[in-house]
């Protein structure tokens, strides 16, 4: 091998960088000219942006983007002359780039010459070829115009081309979207899932911006189950049935899809414990107890989700008796000896701590058990590498338990715990406004005030919102003549009906209305009744007593309380929703100041239908 004499490395690296240099300047050039006809295209100056476009094109001939924008500035220009001449060159270079068709349409159509126009629409498809990419391009510059007729008829002879009657369903399913075409966009939106299982997620988000009412959910559920006995392969299709069934909150049918998905794949029960979860939290408590029944009896032990679903199953059971106020002493019994088998089977550990206080809970509010309730905690307590939070929730219990049975130094004591322990947490808030209470039951004002004011910052709304109303109750009564006396009365009445000492209390506050019966208390007096009665359960007694607040003491402090109590009352216990809806729609609008207003409005517009 012989090496050429003239050869000169040294000569060939400079070639080469002096190349690169030139190259990245060159780049640079592009990038600088490409901005100043952005600019020139921005400010409506078509004819600069037209000649800066075609140089940039001449330079980058396979640049769609140049010859676009050279020609969208031609035609902005009224150029149309020029335009056609550039379309009709790039055209014979590039026959297969048939999106041009569709830009030579608009520059017929910009000149109201419809007929041509169309006949360049009809050309760019009839000349399309079986190509993915050119098809989707096609579709694009028709979508562009707002032409989806003709972007819909791309796709259709585009899926026959190609052979697949499902490969742009999606496409087809978005374009009856735009055109507001709602049981055509369903279908091929389903379609698309067929051919295609990934789009479910993003089908999903798709739906539910656009099934905006009740007929398009419906046409969507009847489409489903039509695919469903057309194809029972897909599992998408009872998927997507299931999350139809959870946006209209239809537990019940969602959890016989989500039953018959788990026996036919042979899970282990994961969709039946979620769909539970979505249940309970929606306070469906039939379908989440139906749900965890089937995790414990179909599945079993050896299920991962058998402690959980039992001690679920628990909670969603005694949630349903006490949100429904409509329970026996035989249903309280049978739910204690389901939480006394479930402590037997399990054992009382650290880890069934939850639901030892809610058995505890049950004992002392319901079953009016409070020695029962006290000895299930103390002795919790004691339990090895219980959690914190749990720890103290029990304390709080347990102090709310002493200060039922009177014994108030050791409740106290309990809550001042939890308080020095969660300094700047929701539970020591909440254990410093139990304590402040405790003060006030016993006539402490003062101090209580003063606790009461510094939680009216507490990150707890419902904390804050006590706080407030206790502390403006206290200021407006304290600093009245022979306050204290009538005060006294009221806050001890109070404490017994914390305690459930019924009789006791009625007869303090009959005390107090025959003893100050021109005091500003009336109102009080009048919302203390109504309380008792609700604890009772007398519904039409204690909407008697809130309803005389709105009649006669609109402008006292307890007025926003009974506005509220009483929409709640009507709304569930007495099946009165537009009762209900009336009343929470008076409160935001007259009593817009009011700790209740926001939450009032909430619940008008949900009573209302509105989606929250």
């Amino acid at each position: 091998m012989f090496l050429n004499k003239s050869f000169n490395p040294n000569q060939c690296l400079f070639k080469l960088l002096l190349g690169l240099i030139l190259l990245v300047f060159s780049q640079g050039l592009t990038a600088q000219d490409s901005k100043l006809a952005q600019q020139y295209y921005g400010n409506g100056e078509y004819e600069k942006a037209a000649s800066i476009y075609k140089k940039l094109f001449d330079k980058n001939g396979n640049n769609d983007f140049y010859f676009n924008r050279y020609i969208q500035s031609l035609i902005n220009n009224e150029s149309f002359t020029q335009a056609e001449e550039a379309l009709k060159k790039e055209l014979k270079q590039n026959p297969k780039k048939v999106q041009w068709y569709v830009t030579y349409g608009n520059l017929f159509e910009r000149q109201f010459l419809d007929d041509q126009a169309n006949e360049q629409y009809d050309k760019a498809i009839k000349k399309m070829p079986a190509d993915r990419f050119i098809v989707t391009k096609l579709a694009n510059s028709f979508i562009s115009l707002t032409k989806y007729e003709q972007a819909i008829k791309v796709y259709e002879k585009g899926a026959e081309l190609l052979k697949d009657e499902n490969i742009f369903a999606y496409n087809l399913g978005d374009l009856y979207r735009r055109k507001g075409d709602t049981s055509l966009m369903i279908k091929y939106y389903l379609n698309s899932i067929e051919s295609n299982p990934s789009k479910l997620p993003s089908l999903k988000t798709m739906l539910q911006r656009n099934l905006t009412s009740e007929e398009g959910f419906d046409e969507l559920q009847a489409q489903l189950y039509e695919k469903i006995q057309e194809n029972d392969k897909v599992v998408e299709f009872p998927e997507l049935l299931t999350w139809v069934f959870i946006q209209r909150k239809d537990y019940k049918n969602a959890l016989r899809q989500v039953k018959a998905l788990d026996k036919r794949l042979s899970e282990n029960g994961s969709r039946i414990y979620d769909l539970a979860k979505i249940a309970a939290n929606a306070k469906d408590y039939d379908a989440a107890i139906e749900a965890y029944d089937y995790l414990v009896l179909e599945k079993g032990q050896a299920s991962t989700f058998y402690v959980d679903a039992k001690r679920e199953l628990l909670i969603n059971k005694r949630k349903k008796l006490v949100a429904g106020f409509d329970y026996t002493e035989d249903d309280l019994r049978g739910l204690e000896s389901q939480y006394e088998k479930f402590l037997t089977e399990f054992g009382k550990t650290k880890s069934t701590a939850t639901i030892i206080v809610e058995l505890a809970d049950l004992e002392a509010f319901y079953l009016n058990d409070l020695d029962k309730a006290i000895t299930l905690l103390k002795e919790l307590l004691t339990y090895p590498g219980i959690k914190k939070s749990t720890l103290a929730k029990a304390k709080i219990s347990l102090a709310d338990f002493y200060l039922m049975k009177g014994e108030r130094w050791e409740s106290t004591l309990l809550y001042s715990q939890v308080d020095k322990d969660y300094k700047d947490d929701q539970l020591g808030h909440e254990a410093r406004f139990r304590n402040a209470k405790l003060s006030y039951f016993m006539g402490d004002f003062q101090w209580a005030q003063a606790q009461f004011n510094v939680l009216k910052a507490s990150t707890s709304k419902l904390i804050s919102n006590d706080a407030i109303d206790l502390s403006v109750f206290i200021t407006d009564n304290l600093g009245l003549d022979t306050t204290i006396t009538a005060l006294e009365l009221y806050s001890n009445s109070d404490l017994l009906i914390f305690q459930n000492r019924f009789d006791e209390a009625f007869d303090k506050l009959d005390t107090l209305r025959r003893d100050f019966s021109d005091h500003a208390l009336v109102d009080d007096v009048l919302y203390a009744e109504a309380n008792i009665y609700m604890k009772k359960r007398a519904y039409v007694k204690a909407a008697e007593k809130y309803q005389r607040i709105i009649d006669n003491h609109l402008d006292e402090i307890r007025a926003d309380n009974s506005m509220f109590k009483l929409a709640e009352l009507y709304e569930n216990q007495m099946n009165d929703p537009e009762k209900a809806k009336a009343l929470y729609e008076r409160l935001f609008i007259e009593m817009s100041g009011s700790t209740f207003a926001v939450e009032a409005r909430k619940r008008y517009r949900r009573l209302r239908g509105d989606e929250i």
